[in-house]
């Protein structure tokens, strides 16, 4: 008996170790995922180096430094490849359109907007902030989800991870009254997105609590779409020329090199 118990105890001692051993670790994934998601959508990954930042990451210098910084606070939420890939590629998504550089370009616009009309420069320096802050509002990060999308599916990571990482978070109370996932605007825009695009992984799914949680939610709008007519023209329209647009940002970052179009503009005004 004794030898039994004696034997036993080592094969948890050997057991534990090895456990932790091979806990997942997001941060260690960063460099060789990110590489992935570039080569694999042929975009010059020469150089390009990732890291991770515990502030919010803005990457505007990315065109000079050829560094995308991750934030380990969305990374927490990654519990695998394929989870990691949906927070590298929304930074990588932002970079391509270049929500970070219009920031720098509008910055610089505000400084060249001087006029002795103080009521005019009250006004233009207003309109321009608003511009400035357009990397911080929704609309960039759904934008920046949805090149996201693409480049997952292109590297041959499952895109439905990046809805488990925003429903992993934490809702607000509203959310928590009205019965919806963490972060479902965002969930729901890039789901919509891989309904239109790629149905096949959707229907492939993703094998996880979060995201059974979220598909109660997502069909019951699904469900509602269909049944209205002008909501499911809406949905069709607004998903064929995301398609489009996303393709096209992706294609020219590939051709100038890996700038975006505001990197460019702001290579050419800060050299005036």
């Amino acid at each position: 008996m004794k030898k039994v118990l004696l034997s036993l105890f080592i094969a948890v001692a050997i057991a534990i170790p090895g456990s932790a051993a091979t806990k997942y670790n997001s941060a260690n994934r960063v460099q060789t995922v990110g590489q992935q998601l570039l080569t694999k959508n042929g975009i010059p990954s020469s150089n390009v180096k990732f890291t991770v930042v515990s502030d919010t990451p803005s990457n505007a210098d990315f065109a000079t430094t050829r560094v995308v910084n991750v934030s380990s606070s969305e990374l927490a939420f990654a519990g695998n490849d394929n989870e990691t890939a949906a927070v590298v590629a929304n930074e990588l998504g932002h970079i391509i359109l270049g929500h970070g550089s219009k920031n720098r370009v509008m910055n610089l616009l505000e400084s060249a907007a001087v006029t002795t009309d103080s009521t005019t420069t009250t006004n233009t320096t207003s309109t321009i902030q608003t511009f400035a802050s357009d990397y911080q509002t929704s609309k960039a990060d759904k934008d920046a989800d949805l090149v996201a999308v693409n480049l997952m599916v292109n590297a041959g990571y499952n895109p439905l991870a990046a809805i488990v990482v925003y429903t992993k978070q934490t809702g607000t109370y509203w959310d928590a009254i009205v019965g919806r996932p963490a972060n479902a605007e965002k969930a729901l825009n890039i789901y919509d997105y891989i309904s239109y695009a790629y149905p096949q992984k959707l229907k492939a799914g993703y094998s996880c609590n979060e995201y059974k949680i979220f598909l109660t939610y997502a069909n019951t709008v699904v469900s509602e779409r269909k049944s209205n007519k002008k909501l499911l023209n809406n949905y069709n329209k607004t998903y064929k020329k995301a398609a489009k647009t996303t393709a096209n940002k992706i294609a020219k970052f590939k051709v100038r090199g890996g700038i975006s179009g505001w990197d460019a503009v702001y290579g050419l005004l800060n050299a005036q």
